[in-house]
């Protein structure tokens, strides 16, 4: 059962939860819209190194849509997860280094993409561990 009860405004839990608020359920679906998009980097690649994240941040919402599948990962794909598993266990202080790395398989736009995708992410994930979001009703939804 989440900590507090769902608001009235929203299409998935996640949502209603965020829906206390209208305007920060609305912001924070879009930008979650924006970053979801191809962009500079494929959905598929960002859905695993979201996957990659929900194992580690807690929230069992966002866990239950799946474990990463490495079996499907391209080479990119597989620096990404390798860079989002950097990331949950640097706590965001990463190395330059890691950065050379980075930089060898992506250029600097889908950096930028890929950091505000795994920032965002981690925050939605906090979110919904915070308010003990849990599966139910998931197979109904998107989010």
């Amino acid at each position: 059962m989440t900590r507090i009860k769902e608001s009235i405004y929203g299409k998935t839990p996640f949502e209603r939860l965020l829906g206390h608020n209208v305007d920060i359920m609305k912001s924070w679906s879009r930008l979650g819209e924006v970053l979801e998009k191809g962009g500079y980097l494929s959905c598929d690649l960002k859905e695993q190194v979201r996957r990659t994240l929900a194992q580690s941040n807690g929230c069992a919402y966002c866990k239950a849509k799946g474990k990463p599948a490495p079996a499907t990962f391209d080479e990119k794909t597989a620096v990404a997860v390798g860079f989002a598993e950097v990331f949950l266990k640097q706590k965001g202080a990463i190395q330059d280094s890691i950065f050379t790395l980075l930089k060898e398989s992506f250029r600097d736009e889908e950096i930028s993409e890929l950091c505000a995708f795994i920032a965002f992410s981690t925050a939605s994930q906090y979110f919904g561990a915070i308010m003990n979001l849990q599966a139910g009703g998931l197979n109904n939804e998107n989010k």
